[in-house]
């Protein structure tokens, strides 16, 4: 697939890029270039090879998912600067007047 200088120039204001003349000539070369490449790669019969995420295998590892009793909440709060009854309290994110 050729691209005309008109594509070349469409693709160039879509990403907000200045080209010269020259310019315009060379990535009309090289975009058609890719282009015709991707074309090829269409063309390769993929029907016996099945769809993938990922070409990688997994190897997530993972501890066992089981119950187990969570930290102290009192230790817990002992490292926040400021606490209100059971709660970490911070900072106003918001101004109480406008």
């Amino acid at each position: 697939m050729t691209l005309t200088l008109d594509e070349v120039r469409h693709i160039a204001l879509l990403a907000r890029l200045s080209l010269t003349p020259e310019e315009e000539q060379r990535f009309q070369q090289q975009l058609s270039s890719i282009l015709e490449h991707a074309s090829r790669l269409s063309q390769v019969d993929t029907t016996a090879i099945p769809p993938t995420a990922s070409v990688l295998p997994l190897q997530a590892r993972l501890r066992a998912d089981s119950p187990r009793p969570t930290s102290n909440h009192a230790r817990i709060l002992a490292n926040a600067p400021d606490t209100d009854g059971d709660c970490f309290r911070i900072p106003p994110v918001f101004d109480a007047e406008p």
